[in-house]
């Protein structure tokens, strides 16, 4: 079968590969349909790693799927061959403390697919845990299936995270979970939403998106002071930074209010950075970090199944031998690229 794997920094090669074994007891066999690139897709390909993380070539990216159910093993009752279903990415225990507590994403034994754990989905077929599979209800397209897994993301960020109505939100990076935030934001009650990015057409689809200002971060002036002048020195309720990066970090802190939250949802490049904690303590923000999407599937199927994510976050869509190119063209940030689709089979 057909699989792009990432095989050198910035490097993706169509290769063929064997077809995967058949579903063991509690498997299912899927024949993908598509996949979303994920930022942090983009991270293994740009920085040959994710964090603390290297890659080790070849390797299989991909962990925002929807495809059918062509085969299921021994013992599965949840599924039948031609269900259409959307991957949780994470395989969790299911008995460590965090999953038992309902916090599955960090289970202390987990593996995601799509990681130098597991392969991912830039492939034609996969095995997958029948409990990692959230059925896609009728009505829903192919692409707003693919949705679910980032959707599933913000989820667990507001299960984390208080916007209070009326609240004024800082939304650093504008890619699609920074798009994402924005909707959030705006469906908890937010009463104005910022946007900060780098790149001036990310700006004119937060403004699509609900955002009632945007700042160019082009490196001429710093957003969190212009944050401050546009809020009149009272600092935002809340920053979604969705970048990672350390400037917007820091500007995160610098135009925090006093109490405000910090959420860091976006993965930073550099392993290791200096911000102004001084400030961030002066200021008793409350700090937060986000990992994964806690298995919150069926909450993000109901958000889309009821209109609250558009399909137009999607801009872009390639078949599958052309996922190298549709790499490129992310990372390079042209022609107006928001969240791109890599279509492996109808």
């Amino acid at each position: 079968m057909l699989a792009v794997p990432l095989v050198a920094k910035r490097v993706l090669e169509p290769r063929e590969i064997a077809p995967p074994p058949d579903p063991g007891p509690g498997e299912l066999l899927i024949r993908l349909q598509a996949v979303g690139i994920c930022g942090s897709d983009l991270h293994w390909y740009c920085d040959g790693g994710v964090g603390h993380v290297e890659a080790v070539y070849p390797m299989v990216l991909g962990h925002e799927p929807v495809g059918i159910v062509t085969a299921v093993g021994a013992g599965v009752t949840t599924h039948t061959v031609g269900q259409r279903v959307s991957i949780e990415p994470s395989i969790t225990c299911g008995h460590c403390e965090f999953c038992v507590t309902g916090h599955p994403n960090n289970c202390l034994h987990s593996v995601f697919m799509g990681s130098i754990h597991s392969p991912g989905f830039y492939r034609q077929q996969a095995v997958v845990p029948a409990r990692n599979a959230d059925l896609v209800p009728e009505g829903l397209s192919t692409a707003q299936a693919s949705l679910i897994e980032p959707v599933a993301v913000l989820v667990h960020v507001m299960e984390l995270v208080q916007i209070p109505v009326g609240s004024t939100v800082a939304v650093m990076g504008c890619g699609p979970i920074g798009q994402l935030c924005i909707l959030f934001a705006k469906m908890a009650g937010a009463s104005r939403i910022i946007a900060v990015d780098k790149v001036a057409h990310r700006l004119d689809h937060a403004r699509r998106h609900g955002a009632d200002e945007a700042i160019l971060s082009d490196g001429r002036r710093d957003p969190g002071a212009a944050i401050l002048e546009w809020t009149n020195g009272r600092g935002v309720d809340v920053v979604l930074d969705a970048a990672g990066a350390p400037d917007t970090i820091r500007a995160g802190i610098t135009c925090a209010r006093s109490g405000a939250q910090f959420v860091l949802i976006g993965i930073p490049t550099e392993k290791m950075f200096a911000i102004d904690i001084h400030t961030a303590m002066m200021k008793e923000l409350r700090i937060q970090t986000i990992k994964r999407s806690n298995h919150r599937g069926a909450q993000a199927i109901e958000l889309i199944r009821a209109g609250r994510i558009p399909e137009s976050l999607i801009t872009h869509r390639f078949p599958l031998e052309q996922t190298p190119e549709a790499f490129e063209l992310l990372a390079e940030y042209r022609s107006g690229v928001g969240k791109i689709l890599i279509e492996v089979a109808p």
